[in-house]
């Protein structure tokens, strides 16, 4: 090789390196970020307060986020970013690698300012307005009992499974069918561990370690079977609509409502929407109905009641609507790994994670999946739909991680057609799983 080759290889990778960016920062700006962490690290000097945790949160979260989306099979079956961000923070943690000082910053950050309640105020009033309103309306005519259904088939074939293996009815239905058909982590586990705390007086860490590994395992399931629908439907073509959900044609959702210009406002709007709504949340679950009888209903169910009643009264313009939508992206989408870094350090104990990968468990999660899938095919069926496009998006759009598990599964399937659907059973079914663990925490705790 000349010397010129090798001269011209190496100024390759310098530019490759200076060009390369993390959590879109150049990488030479983000060493430098890295360093000022590090230095915080080895004199024990993080700020203890919201500014030092998030400069340790973001860091953190930026540089495992970015090896957890590249590394092959990982990024794609089993959780990508999030799920290595989570892991490798709890494994800090787990491991000694971090001061009581970070340990501390991070639990001021998300326990004592809340910010995973913000968090989540913010991602369900975005979700749920940004359903299309008419479709919200037509949707509750058949879907909604489509989505009931598949948590009745799950929780069935649950049940069957605790039995067999000798777990209770009540451990079956808190740690296993709820997590797996909650919608996901931050709508759906994380709010469950909320409500779980809230109704029961248990520790929130310990059920949310125990319900992310399991719904990890369910995710993964959730992405075989849609695989395997897909060669279903092609063997009996009439068990499909091809990516049409519904056998009768004039049950139309494809209508969209205009959207004008989105400002920054609109996007405040949004915060204030959430925010606002929350607070009266919080005011029903804490002192005006508080629950009826021993069953409380927790914030978060109360929430996902209003902003449903609030984008089908029609009160929210479409531009509200999206700049509610464009707010829980921002938060989604760039605060995400913040979050997950919290959740690692704060909410995980690894050594429970470790102990839940078990035989029972894989086989319990496989059970729950399955019965969501027919209990959604029988119910899709009576209420007019195909039973395979049911079972894909009221089943597993329900049984996976939310919003990019629905883009796994919609993918395996090869209906990405199937979105909207996707969404409302992850975001509005996930809301409606909310409500549900709210009455059966107060009964079965």
């Amino acid at each position: 090789m000349s010397t010129l080759n090798v001269k011209v290889e190496k100024n390759d990778l310098v530019s490759k390196l200076l060009n390369f960016k993390v959590f879109g920062l150049p990488l030479p700006l983000f060493s430098i970020m890295l360093a000022a962490l590090f230095a915080s690290h080895i004199t024990d000097t993080l700020p203890k307060n919201l500014v030092g945790g998030f400069a340790f949160m973001f860091i953190i979260g930026a540089v495992f986020g970015e090896l957890g989306k590249r590394i092959p099979i990982f990024n794609k079956y089993i959780g990508g970013a999030p799920v290595l961000i989570f892991l490798v923070a709890a494994w800090f943690v787990y491991a000694g690698l971090l001061t009581q000082r970070e340990i501390d910053t991070v639990a001021l950050v998300m326990k004592q300012t809340k910010f995973i309640d913000f968090f989540i105020a913010v991602l369900i009033t975005g979700s749920i307005l940004s359903v299309n309103r008419k479709l919200l309306l037509k949707s509750l005519v058949g879907y909604i009992p489509t989505i009931l259904a598949a948590v009745l088939g799950a929780s069935i074939l649950g049940v069957l499974g605790g039995m067999m293996f000798g777990i209770p009815f009540d451990r079956i239905m808190m740690l296993y069918v709820l997590p797996i058909m909650g919608g996901g982590n931050g709508a759906g586990a994380i709010p469950l561990s909320e409500i779980y705390e809230s109704v029961t007086g248990g520790s929130k860490e310990e059920y949310y370690s125990v319900a992310i590994a399991i719904l990890t395992i369910a995710n993964i399931i959730a992405i075989v079977i849609a695989a395997g629908l897909n060669i279903l439907g092609k063997k009996y073509p009439a068990l499909t609509g091809n990516g049409d959900l519904l056998r009768n044609s004039s049950f139309d959702v494809s209508e969209n409502e205009k959207i004008g210009e989105i400002t920054p406002r609109e996007i405040a709007v949004g915060l204030v929407l959430a925010t606002c709504t929350y607070t009266f949340a919080y005011s029903l679950s804490k002192s005006i109905l508080p629950g009826f009888g021993d069953v409380k209903i927790h914030t978060f169910a109360y929430m996902v009641i209003l902003i449903a009643l609030l984008n089908a009264s029609g009160l929210c313009s479409p531009e509200i609507k999206e700049g509610s939508k464009r707010l829980s992206d921002f938060f989604t989408k760039h605060l995400l790994w913040l979050l997950m870094v919290g959740v690692g350090v704060v909410y995980t104990n690894l050594g429970d994670i470790i102990a839940t990968i078990t035989f029972v468990n894989v086989i319990l999660a496989t059970l729950i999946v399955v019965g969501a899938v027919l209990g959604a095919a029988i119910g899709g069926w009576l209420m007019g739909f195909y039973p395979i496009e049911a079972s894909i998006t009221a089943g597993l759009c329900m049984a996976n991680r939310g919003g990019s598990g629905d883009l796994e599964v919609l993918a395996a399937s090869e209906r990405m057609s199937l979105i909207s659907y996707a969404q409302i059973s992850s975001r509005l079914g996930g809301g409606i799983v909310l409500v549900i663990a709210s009455v059966v925490f107060g009964l079965l705790g």
